[in-house]
């Protein structure tokens, strides 16, 4: 198994960078094909009454948009020729409440969708549709890349969150082309229930079925002793030096992680290194 089509999506240039120079690094691993979908969003809501400048504002925000994605698909053309890869581009105007259909069209046939982080300084207002579509809409994996730290060679230390969800065994299966490669997987269980099957020895079937495609793993029983799962996730990248988090994304409702907050909305808005994600 190998990354074979690469798929990213850009709304912005200045969020477009990380995405861009991943993917194209991303390719020259797997020796992978990009395709780069240039998004123009109008922002302006159909069902809002703007007066009598109603159908001019709409007709300029359209025409803002399709501009906004012709300079994005220059941008990106030249980015990727500049860097000698195998690409094609192409550039769609969607409207803000219709950008998972845009996105789910192109990503379902794709093998790994490579994003800019969705919240911070430079993550444009749609980054959050865009990064949903493609957990929710196209099936395919999602690597999201922070705007100021990208794969610069193949991760040789990755750590998997592991909790025995579908989500979680979603994204390992997925991400066995980078779990493959590495020197050292680390399962990270955290605070394994107590009444679990598994209980005497969590994460050993997971590992067991890694091992057999050839994965170097290891399990790591951490205690929650800090307020968040995902803290505790982060700081064990750090404690083992690794480049990567592989985990399930939206155990939980949409809703309830925006509301209450959950382990995949603060991962996505704290981390500092690439995150593999499936839902």
């Amino acid at each position: 198994m190998s990354y074979k089509t690469l798929l990213t999506v850009i709304s912005d240039a200045e969020g477009a960078l990380a995405p861009l120079n991943q993917t194209s690094t991303l390719a020259s691993w797997f020796e992978a094909h990009i395709d780069a979908l240039c998004l123009g969003v109008d922002r302006t809501q159909a069902s809002y009454d703007y007066g009598m400048a109603n159908s001019m504002l709409m007709q300029k925000s359209l025409q803002t948009a399709r501009e906004e994605a012709a300079a994005l698909q220059s941008f990106a053309e030249a980015h990727f020729a500049r860097d000698d890869v195998p690409f094609s581009v192409s550039h769609a105007v969607s409207p803000l409440g219709e950008i998972a259909r845009s996105v789910s069209r192109h990503g379902r046939f794709c093998d790994l969708m490579v994003l800019g982080k969705p919240y911070g300084k430079n993550a444009s207002i749609e980054a959050e549709a865009i990064v949903e579509a493609g957990l929710f809409e196209s099936a395919a994996p999602v690597l999201i890349v922070p705007h100021d730290d990208t794969l610069r060679g193949i991760p040789k230390s990755i750590v998997v969150g592991w909790n025995e969800s579908a989500e979680a065994l979603s994204a390992v299966r997925k991400a066995l082309p980078f779990l493959k490669a590495a020197e050292i997987v680390h399962v990270a269980v955290i605070d394994p229930p107590r009444h679990s099957p598994n209980r005497s020895d969590p994460g050993g079937q997971l590992c067991q079925m890694l091992a057999r495609h050839g994965v170097n793993c290891d399990v790591n029983v951490l205690c929650k002793s800090m307020p968040r799962t995902s803290d505790v996730l982060l700081r064990h990248m750090d404690d083992t030096a690794s480049d990567l988090l592989v985990m399930g994304a939206y155990g939980h409702s949409r809703f309830r992680e925006a509301i209450l907050g959950g382990a995949t909305r603060h991962i996505l808005e704290t981390t500092t290194k690439p995150v593999l994600m499936a839902h």
